[in-house]
Order: structure tokens, then sequence, then C-alpha cells
């Protein structure tokens, strides 16, 4: 299931991953085994051939391993930290499907070709909105789509790369090459690289990692623990919502239909590696918990997190990780990225 180019830079756990490098930067550990013999290939090649690949229809199980160690932030939507799976179906082209499991169930994302529906089955409800009318996946999806992600990594920070091919691997029990992406010298990131592994075949990317400097683990991970390309049942992209869910019409979040900028209300400043972005903590109903002003989000109930921080811009409290930084602000902002606190301050003030 494809991702829309920024469909996922969210304020939250999305901003902090999303806004490290302009997208979700996800990975899983390589697998065991001798790394497969296959024919050299320059990084201009294989770079070319991910950007074009096609894979058509396929379906596979997607691990993801969270080891930021961000804590719950109120308010905010996050990934969980710890490892987590779920199961993806493609028609290859614009319909998909995407079973997340939770602790109380299961989340069904559907999209069908002219809606996408989204299943809790823990509350029995069912949002749907139009094909293309915004972003068209729910965050989950983002989370687990190995191929969408590194995709995206590509075209947002080859320019702004040293690239280079590091050896082959096997991926799901398929052979792949180990594309990796540097940060060139002029770009100040705490990430020191990002590993794509691309199937040697399909030309499309099975594993995403993430590594920060002075870490030889990634510190976030997604990939397929296995793949099958081929058609698939038709039935898996239709979806009828089941006696008794309550169903409503997601709001549109980025929009005119067909827009792919952010969010209202975000910013993306810089590019590249130490892009950051900024948006505002959601809203809450009722009190404002002390935040002055209304529509500013419960900024009191983040009082506890992090460390205070100050500056031109204003106060707040900044979260580091080994990848990220984030800086939620008195008044309501929240700024991230996988950049060093200056770099936010820097952002902020403008």
């Amino acid at each position: 299931m494809a991702v829309g180019r920024t469909g996922w830079i969210r304020v939250g756990m999305g901003v902090t991953v999303a806004g490290a490098v302009g997208l979700g930067l996800l990975a899983v550990p390589a697998g065991a085994g001798a790394a497969p013999q296959l024919p050299p290939v320059s990084p201009e090649d294989l770079v070319s051939s991910v950007l074009s690949a096609k894979p058509g229809p396929f379906n596979g199980t997607v691990e993801l391993d969270n080891a930021l160690g961000l804590p719950p932030i109120p308010q905010l939507p996050q990934a969980a930290n710890g490892t987590s799976t779920a199961r993806v179906w493609s028609d290859g082209d614009h319909k998909g499907r995407l079973a997340v499991p939770t602790a109380q169930g299961e989340r069904t994302i559907v999209a069908d070709g002219t809606t996408v529906w989204s299943w809790n089955s823990a509350d029995r409800t069912v949002t749907r909105k139009p094909e293309g009318a915004g972003d068209r996946t729910a965050p989950e999806s983002a989370m687990t789509d190995p191929s969408g992600a590194a995709t995206q990594a590509i075209r947002k920070l080859r320019t702004t790369s040293t690239v280079s091919v590091d050896g082959t691997a096997e991926v799901a029990g398929r052979p792949a090459y180990e594309l990796v992406l540097a940060p060139a010298p002029t770009e100040r990131t705490l990430l020191r690289e990002v590993r794509i592994a691309v199937d040697a075949q399909k030309r499309v990317p099975l594993r995403l990692s993430v590594l920060a400097n002075g870490s030889s683990a990634p510190a976030l991970q997604i990939g397929f623990t296995d793949v099958t390309f081929g058609p698939q049942d038709g039935s898996l992209f239709s979806f009828t919502p089941p006696p008794g869910a309550t169903v409503t019409n997601a709001p549109a979040e980025h929009g005119p239909q067909g827009q792919q900028g952010p969010p209202p209300g975000t910013k993306v400043i810089g590019d590249g590696w130490d892009a950051v972005v900024i948006g505002k903590v959601p809203t809450t109903g009722g009190s404002q918990g002390g935040a002055p002003g209304a529509g500013r989000g419960n900024v009191a109930d983040l009082a506890g997190l992090g460390k205070p921080v100050s500056g031109s811009w204003g106060s707040g409290r900044e979260i580091t990780t080994a990848v990220a930084t984030a800086i939620i602000t008195g008044d309501g902002r929240i700024a991230a990225g996988a950049v060093p606190e200056q770099v936010l301050t820097e952002a902020l003030s403008k």
C-alpha cells in the first residue's frame, strides 16, 4: 500500500520521525546467512532502478522494531516502543490492504480504488474517505511499508547524500543489494547513514535501516520478513462495514483533493537530513491546561517531559533520543528533526 510523499508528516511521533528527513525512516535488522553473490551494480544504476521499479501485486509480513525510546506524549499519536508486525497486500496499482494487530484486536485498512476504509475491531468503528482526498492511508500504513518509505527516502535524501553500494544481503529469503545513503559533510544531523536492501530481481526496497552516530544498531527498524510477488485475491481489496459498526467520514487532512502538501499549520524548514518540521500540538476539548490562548493544545500535560529550554523563540520542553530531537513550546508548537538542538532553535526563530 503506497504512502503519499508527505502523507504521514504530522505532529507527535510522525513529526519526530518524519521530520527527521522529511519522511518515515524505519528498518529491520539484516537476516542471518551468507551474503548472496550478485553481479556488480553502480550506485547510480541501483538508485535509478529503484525509482522506476514496478513490483506488481504482492503480499508480505512486515516487522517493525522501534528502539527510539521516546516517552509517551499526551494527546500525540506515536508508534509504540518495541517490536510489532503487520500484514500487507497490494494489487500493484491503487488497491491495498493492511492488517495491524493491536492489544484489543486489529486495525484493518483497505483502499478499494475509490474509497479508503479503516476498521477498528476494538470499538467496532469504521472511518472512510475518498481515494485521493489528502493522505489516503492511516499512520499505521506508513510504518508498515518498507518499499514506499525507502523509495521516498531515496527521493528526499540522495541530493544531500553520498550514495554507495555496500555488498549484498538476504532479506525475506530474497537476494538484495545494500544501498547506503550517508549525509554530506554540510548536513547537520544526528544520523550516520540509511541502509536500504534492494531486491536484486524486482529492484524494490525490502528493508530500510536508520543508524545514528555512535551506534552500530538501527534506531528504527522496518522490513519484510516474508514477501511473495504475484496476483492477489481481488476480494482482499473490497470492504463492507460489519453489522452494527459505527461508520463516520474521516475529515480531510491535507486540503483540496489530490494536494500533497503538509497538514495545515505545518511547515518544513530546510531539506534533506537536517530538515525540521514545525507543527502545532493537537487541540483538545475543554480546559487548555493553563496554556495561554485557546486552541493551543494541552501543553501543561507535557510539563514533565524532557528538559526545560528557552530562547528568542520562547520557552518549552526538549526531548532527545539518539536519532531525533523535539521541542514542544509553551505556546503550543512542536518542532522535530534528526538534528541537534541548535538546528531546532534556529528553525523556531524564523
